[in-house]
């Protein structure tokens, strides 16, 4: 048995290089640009209802609907409840014949190999990429037991398979929640040892590879489930390195330090030669450059890749409920424009190392803000960064802003949506607590509910018409 404790490793200075990235505001564009049609991002008008031609009548009509009822804040808060009662009311058949077409269908990919497939190839006609996603997480008191991971496990490897073997996409992404394979309360307890002790990610490594190792504060059961969890982890690593780039969400503050931790040492272990796993950072935290900061200079010192998902965040209310519930400082931003001031920040520091050393680091702007969206682009030019590069490129989720999506793939860029997929008894528990979790991007969608209905009105007076 080993013991994993030394002095800490993650609460180190930042380096002079990263402090003059963080701390500068621009960097000199590079003059050999191979932009194709370099321009101002002011093209990115996101105002085109043209992006929306490639959908079929019942898919502008189904859009319609169910961005107007997410509209409702009433009925975004209560839609656990809600579906639950339809689903007693109406017995599950029919409450599936119900669902379905309707709000499934929005945002889910299918749930047979076939009905994926169709949307994959219609997404990569639009020249969209797939950024497949397995509805599977876990918050505490939900933990099932080993099986159940088991079971997760081979859920994640079939994900790697289909994302890497179906030729979706010549970069293959997928998206990963720990909590699917290492309970949530044992995240909650690695957390709060993390504030007294420091965890080698060499001997996380070893555990991984199956070695036999101690963690210190942790009961023997707690340690042999720590280690089965790490060895499920390295099963999906080994299945996706030189393959599929494995996004790692983040989750709960009450978690995250845990998930970051086994993060890194996935990184440490698969991030030799490139990204090949990226860790998620949420601009809404307080910490959150400072938390990027630390990781990229742990990545410097352990020498290996770095890949950023880049998010606002998606827990604030829970968030903030239970700060006020515990008594402790809000750990999310006092408003939006400092949100906003934070995702930019972080932004410039990934994409001025990105364009220093575009074989090192990598990132995913994945935002629905147009803004932020355009600054992004901006900056790509400025430093000279490709439209297609590999090395960056955008997010958003199924079935929602296309119209940003859409007009970034129009113009050469390299845009995700983030695809889950899975039976309808499956996705729905995941699609209520995204809805929940992103009730403030549903109900300011205005504009893209706009742009649906000017497409609708252009499809019915052509009818009418004649004329396109």
């Amino acid at each position: 048995m080993c013991s994993l404790l030394r002095p800490p490793t993650f609460s180190r200075f930042i380096s002079v290089r990263l402090k003059s990235v963080a701390a500068s505001q621009s960097l000199p564009a590079k003059r050999d640009r191979s932009l194709c049609n370099p321009s101002s991002p002011d093209f990115l008008t996101f105002e085109d209802p043209q992006a929306f031609k490639v959908k079929s009548f019942w898919e502008l009509i189904r859009a319609l609907g169910v961005f107007r009822l997410c509209s409702f804040p009433v009925l975004v808060n209560n839609c656990s409840k809600l579906m639950a009662i339809t689903r007693k009311v109406l017995g599950q058949r029919c409450f599936c014949m119900v669902v379905r077409p309707s709000v499934y269908a929005q945002f889910v990919a299918g749930e047979t190999e076939g009905e994926i497939a169709d949307s994959m190839q219609k997404m990569s006609s639009l020249g969209l990429h797939p950024m497949l996603a397995v509805p599977i997480e876990e918050d505490l008191g939900e933990s099932t037991g080993e099986r159940r991971y088991e079971d997760n496990l081979a859920s994640m490897l079939e994900c790697v398979h289909m994302s890497h073997s179906k030729g979706w996409s010549k970069n293959p992404m997928m998206q990963l929640k720990i909590t699917a394979l290492v309970s949530p309360e044992l995240c909650v307890k690695l957390t709060s040892l993390l504030k007294m002790e420091q965890y080698d990610l060499n001997m996380l490594v070893r555990a991984m590879e199956g070695k036999e190792v101690m963690f210190p504060g942790l009961s023997e059961s707690e340690n042999t489930h720590f280690l089965l969890g790490l060895q499920r982890l390295n099963r999906i690593g080994e299945a996706s390195v030189n393959k599929v780039r494995v996004l790692v969400d983040a989750e709960y503050t009450y978690m995250n330090p845990a998930l970051s931790l086994i993060t890194a040492a996935m990184m440490k272990k698969f991030n030799q030669q490139s990204a090949w796993i990226w860790n998620t950072y949420q601009c809404y935290l307080k910490e959150s450059r400072n938390l990027l900061l630390d990781a990229i200079q742990t990545s410097i010192d352990q020498s290996f890749c770095f890949g950023v998902k880049l998010v606002r965040g998606a827990y604030m209310d829970k968030e903030r409920k239970l700060a006020e519930k515990e008594g402790r400082t809000d750990p999310i931003h006092e408003s939006w424009e400092r949100t906003n001031d934070s995702y930019n920040g972080c932004l410039e520091i990934m994409l001025r190392l990105v364009s220093e050393t575009p074989e090192r680091y990598m990132i995913i702007v994945a935002t629905h803000n147009e803004e932020s969206v355009r600054r992004a682009v901006t900056r790509m030019e400025e430093l000279g960064l490709d439209r297609d590069t590999d090395a960056v490129c955008f997010g958003q989720l199924l079935g929602m802003c296309d119209h940003v999506s859409l007009t970034l793939a129009q113009h050469g860029f390299s845009v995700y949506k983030s695809v889950p997929y899975g039976s309808v008894e499956d996705t729905l528990p995941y699609l209520v607590r995204r809805a929940q979790e992103n009730r403030t991007v549903l109900q300011g969608i205005r504009k893209e509910r706009d742009l649906l209905r000017r497409e609708l009105r252009r499809r019915l007076k052509e009818k009418i018409t004649g004329t396109a």
